[in-house]
């Protein structure tokens, strides 16, 4: 009769992970989280393009393209002698815009086409010469007496065009979720800004639409934001008891702030005399909106609109004072981007610890 073998059973204890593979582990999360402050730091430098930036000039000077020294802005003659119109690329109520050249290199030439409005051309100059800094477009010179304004071209346009953009091959690396968010960061950056000027406080008055508002702003080829049309920009003083209107006629629609809308009811003919006005605040009611844009329907912006909700939630307060600033709307975008960035490079970080 063949015995049967006896299997004998070990009792294995259980196993325990070493002091040494926790510290390893911890490095590695330090590690890790010293990479993304690197990282981040560097991304915030180039998102606030600080108004100290080194490719700034003095008051009054230029540097375009790759050329180190600072020129003064142009005048009547040296645009007239040295700039030559290539085509008409844009025409508004105000303004018809040209692509021209310039010691070759391209340039947008501005023109006043309504006499009527020369107040509204010359009140954009003086924006635009006041507000030069990383957030506004580079102005290259000027002439008053023929109502002509020379800046920097950026070839990838308005804002209107930002999703063509971001289906062209070459730019297709861009339609990512932390790419928009950036981009709606910059955008806040420039509310900010404007909000802040070395003016005082000014009011984005060109934006009773998205597409207004989108075409008030550059793309840059860096996937950088610059406004661009300065000619509503009033002007918020409230120690002197100073507040806006924007235009002096009805403005209708869920996109503009509630303040901005006629208050006494369709009965009543809106009257511009008794039509009250508003602050900064109305720029704010309107960022949820313009940043819902830039989030598109890429994979993971719904994630990011989630964590988005209470501040945007803030934004539509009913009551301007109640809103938040554009300091407070862009620092929690801020620690947004850092935590979904945070979450994507250490993914399953807490469950190994």
């Amino acid at each position: 009769m063949e015995k049967k073998p006896h299997f004998i059973r070990r009792e294995f204890p259980p196993r325990e992970v070493s002091s040494i593979s926790l510290v390893l582990l911890l490095a590695a999360v330090l590690l890790l989280n010293a990479l993304l402050y690197l990282y981040l730091n560097k991304f915030y430098i180039s998102l606030g393009r600080a108004e100290t930036d080194p490719s700034l000039c003095p008051f009054g000077y230029f540097k375009l393209g790759a050329v180190k020294n600072c020129s003064p802005w142009l005048s009547c003659e040296a645009i007239n002698r040295e700039v030559r119109k290539l085509k008409c690329v844009g025409e508004g109520a105000v303004k018809k815009v040209f692509l021209s050249e310039w010691k070759e290199n391209k340039v947008v030439l501005s023109q006043l086409t309504n006499s009527e409005l020369k107040e509204d051309f010359l009140h954009g100059l003086k924006m635009l010469k006041a507000l030069q800094s990383k957030h506004v477009v580079r102005l290259l010179g000027y002439c008053e007496q023929q109502f002509t304004i020379l800046t920097e071209y950026h070839p990838l346009g308005s804002l209107r065009g930002l999703n063509e953009t971001l289906h062209i091959p070459k730019y297709k690396g861009m339609n990512t979720w932390h790419r928009r968010l950036m981009l709606a960061m910059d955008y806040v950056s420039v509310i900010r800004y404007l909000h802040s000027s070395p003016l005082g406080t000014l009011v984005m008055c060109d934006s009773n639409d998205l597409d207004k508002v989108l075409s008030q702003y550059l793309l840059t080829s860096d996937f950088h934001i610059l406004v661009n049309d300065l000619d509503a920009l009033p002007l918020v003083n409230r120690s002197a008891g100073r507040l806006v209107k924007c235009g002096h006629r009805e403005l209708r629609g869920e996109f503009v702030a509630p303040e901005q809308r006629w208050p006494y009811g369709e009965e009543v003919p809106f009257e511009d005399d008794l039509m009250p006005p508003y602050d900064e605040k109305t720029d704010i009611w309107k960022i949820p909106d313009v940043s819902n844009f830039f989030l598109g329907h890429v994979e993971g912006s719904d994630i990011v609109r989630l964590h988005l909700f209470d501040i945007h939630a803030a934004c539509k307060k009913k009551d301007p004072a109640e809103r938040p600033s554009a300091q407070e709307v862009l620092d929690t975008y801020r620690k947004v981007l850092t935590l979904l960035i945070r979450e994507a490079a250490m993914p399953g970080t807490r469950e190994m610890l």
